[in-house]
């Protein structure tokens, strides 16, 4: 999050960059595994403790909504409840793209969770019923076919065009089964990150002020310590 790079995603990355980008969250020498960087690892037995394992059922309809859904937070519930609202019986699939492709259309550190941790997150959600892993970017009419979508839901958010410059959504709005939906909440995964890097420089800030005060003190009692006895303030 406080690297702000693109460069993190890439298999190319250089060793000292690598080396930087390793030990960045990690205590003096890196040997506190409290405070080292994230290696979670996902098994097939956490996806199941998440997972309710019910495929869609006749009358259910089936609505698909995809994206980052990157440290998930209460925009994406208000979200994801607006959606399960719009039918009696909703079977919401959520589509989560590769980690490769959220860089690509949201660039810097994006995005801060991995897809497996990212995964878990949506699954535990209560709206949704299914995760699709890595899902594709435009929402294609095989998957449409696939999953037996009758509904496709996006956010107010800001539609990125494919690598291609195409709409990713033209296949659901050309069977016109594409509605926008407002979460009624103004908070997004930017203004979290955003508010991190701010109290994180405000705390950085507030530190070295601190610390030259520190300093300046230590170095008026080290030269009032070299002075003679008789010349020390208050000596008579």
């Amino acid at each position: 999050m406080l690297l702000v790079t693109k460069a993190h995603h890439s298999s190319q990355m250089s060793s000292e960059y690598r080396e930087y980008a390793d030990s960045f969250g990690k205590c003096p020498g890196g040997r506190n595994p409290w405070t080292g960087v994230s290696q979670f690892l996902q098994t097939s037995q956490k996806i199941i403790q998440f997972a309710s394992g019910k495929e869609p059922q006749p009358g259910e309809t089936v609505i698909y909504v995809a994206g980052a859904f990157d440290l998930f937070h209460i925009g994406h519930v208000d979200f994801l409840e607006k959606v399960h609202r719009l039918a009696d019986r909703p079977y919401i699939i959520a589509g989560l793209h590769f980690d490769q492709e959220v860089n690509r259309y949201k660039g810097k550190n994006y995005p801060i969770m991995n897809l497996h941790e990212r995964t878990l997150s949506v699954l535990a959600c209560r709206y949704v019923s299914e995760v699709v892993i890595g899902a594709p970017y435009a929402v294609t009419a095989e998957l449409l076919s696939h999953f037996k979508v009758d509904l496709v839901c996006h956010g107010k958010t800001e539609i990125i065009p494919d690598r291609d410059g195409s709409d990713p959504y033209q296949e659901p709005k050309r069977r016109g089964i594409f509605r926008q939906i407002d979460s009624g909440s103004n908070l997004t995964t930017d203004l979290i990150v955003q508010r991190i890097i701010t109290n994180r420089l405000e705390y950085e800030a507030r530190n070295q002020k601190k610390e030259a005060k520190e300093l300046a003190f230590l170095e008026a009692a080290r030269r009032q310590a070299a002075q003679p006895l008789g010349e020390r303030d208050g000596d008579f």
